[in-house]
């Protein structure tokens, strides 16, 4: 029967319409990702190139990106040496690349493209084959390898793939790195290069899971010896929801096998059940169910994205996102494990974490939006490192553990912080509240005219931060409150003298002005959106 799509976009909407009776469909994408040259812009953004599989992400294309990283290596510009930690391109080649992906659709088939890329100009490399985002940091500064390439979209959608490049100290790579690569890849979009397909001479494959748990044991942030006790001896249950993904097989590997433990979603499936494969509310369901069902004291259940660098969890009784979560880690790691350093967070994640640091004497760094601006405070060097770093959209990482975010890490921490309190993780959290104070985060947005994406609606909205100074008063909600704080960093953030908090920050790349918000109760949050959004009408215009 011959197809009635002529692109792989089409191709994909009928896919995804009914995942379960079209996953035939998938050949079609494979020949659309073969035969499509064409050029696609690339853009790192805050974890790597992401594109549709046989529309932008196609073989020839992830040739190209590769070519570029080749070229950008070999140049050995002082600037990039420096950002990879290497001195040059022969310590590259001797120290060599890991390449994997997670479970997508062509993981397997891109990864041999770029091995056989990177093989033929002498780069020595290791296959990890399916394998998660925090497994290849640790396999980095476990082989001493020069980097990796790690082929994963993270939690987008099944019709997406994706391009991580982490360099020698396991870490998202910065702008001197990416910028060079988006700089190298787009010229050679332009000029419509069509590099060779070149077959591996030979695949070296690396464990990635054993260096990892070897990894763990090394830096002990993480007690597994008082873990895989607690699981053994107490009444407890653990649930945790692979969607599908990489993550499959680690916790078993690293926990051992217990009766305790229920896998979900485990099996083979590139479209994830016809799901947004992220550890959101909605796809908690399904462990929340298997908690439900069990008479056990103590309860844990867990969802991790595709790649293993998101996470959320639940103990029947409460979902807790990383908002709260971060806060737990930071004062468990402090108070219980007596770790001492800083706390990392994104502009826009829950102050209930400020609560605690201010009143444990913890600094506190707030950083752009992207798991990569944490670097400074993770590097083993820093004079300010982190206890714990983490960002509302589920990603931690801890005292003397990865530079890249690790839901891994963080279903170890959870076991562990159960293991010591002797507490479910709701009661754990309602006790930190009750000490430092109540929260209430959320997220929205509203849309603008098209013709305001980018610079345009950075100006427009640079205005809030000089109208709404430190000391002004706001009305919101028919309460006076007053300006303690503006941030600047990624947008404006106003801090309010009773610790609720707006931040309103434009998309780079959508006509868009998303707005973070955080409310002392939880009736308060819709005064605070509609001040927000009253702020944000005000500084547009008509």
């Amino acid at each position: 029967m011959l197809s009635s799509h002529t692109d792989a976009a089409s191709c994909w909407k009928t896919i995804l319409s009914d995942p379960e009776k079209n996953s035939h469909l998938l050949s079609e994408i494979e020949k659309f990702a073969r035969e499509n040259t064409s050029p696609a812009e690339v853009v790192f953004g805050t974890s790597g190139w992401r594109g549709e599989i046989g529309t932008d992400y196609t073989f020839n294309n992830v040739r190209i990106v590769t070519s570029a990283i080749i070229e950008m290596l070999m140049s050995a510009d002082p600037t990039v040496m420096r950002a990879m930690g290497v001195m040059d391109f022969d310590e590259i080649k001797r120290r060599g690349v890991i390449v994997g992906h997670d479970n997508r659709f062509l993981g397997s088939e891109f990864s041999m493209e770029v091995i056989g890329l990177l093989q033929h100009v002498g780069i020595k490399t290791w296959y990890a084959g399916e394998a998660a985002t925090p497994e290849f940091s640790a396999g980095i500064e476990m082989l001493k390898a020069a980097c990796a390439v790690n082929l994963t979209p993270s939690h987008n959608p099944a019709n997406y793939a994706g391009f991580k490049f982490n360099p020698s100290d396991g870490g998202p790579a910065g702008s001197e790195i990416t910028t060079k690569i988006e700089e190298i890849a787009n010229r050679m979009m332009q000029e419509a290069a069509a590099p060779l397909s070149v077959r591996p001479a030979h695949v070296d494959n690396v464990d990635l899971t054993s260096l990892y748990l070897e990894y763990i044991e090394q830096r002990k942030t993480i007690d597994l010896q008082k873990i895989r006790k607690f699981i053994a001896e107490a009444d407890c249950i653990i649930c945790i929801d692979n969607v599908h993904g990489a993550t499959r097989g680690r916790a078993e590997r690293i926990l051992g096998t217990s009766a305790k433990i229920t896998y979900l979603r485990t099996e083979d499936d590139y479209l994830f059940g016809g799901v947004a494969p992220e550890p959101s509310e909605k796809n908690m369901a399904g462990a929340e169910k298997v908690l439900a069902e069990s008479s056990a004291a103590l309860k844990l259940g867990v969802i991790m994205d595709p790649d293993g660098d998101r996470i959320r969890f639940s103990d029947g009784a409460t979902q807790i996102a990383m908002n709260y979560f971060g806060a737990m880690a930071l004062h468990f790691l402090y108070v219980h494990k007596k770790f001492r350093g800083v706390v990392a967070k994104s502009v826009g994640t829950s102050n209930c974490v400020n609560a605690v640091a201010e009143k444990l004497g913890i600094p506190i760094k707030e950083t752009k939006v992207g798991f990569k601006n944490f670097r400074p405070f993770l590097l083993p060097s820093s004079n300010e490192r982190a206890i714990a770093a983490f960002e509302e959209s589920d990603g931690i990482s801890g005292h003397n553990h990865t530079l890249e975010k690790d839901a891994l890490f963080g279903l170890l921490l959870a076991i562990e912080m159960m293991a010591v309190t002797g507490k479910n993780l709701s009661v754990y959290l309602g006790e930190i509240m009750d000490e430092f104070g109540h929260f209430y985060p959320d997220r929205s947005g509203i849309s603008v005219d098209r013709s305001l994406v980018g610079n345009p609606l950075i100006r427009k909205l640079s205005v809030i931060g000089e109208l709404y100074r430190q000391g002004t008063t706001v009305d919101i909600g028919g309460h006076i409150r007053t300006v303690k704080n503006v941030i600047t960093v990624d947008g404006t953030k106003l801090v309010f003298d009773d610790g609720s908090w707006l931040m309103i920050r434009p998309s780079g790349t959508e006509p868009k002005v998303r707005f973070y918000i955080e409310a002392r109760t939880e009736e308060g949050k819709k005064a605070v959106f509609e001040t927000a959004e009253r702020m944000t009408k005000e500084a547009l215009g008509p």
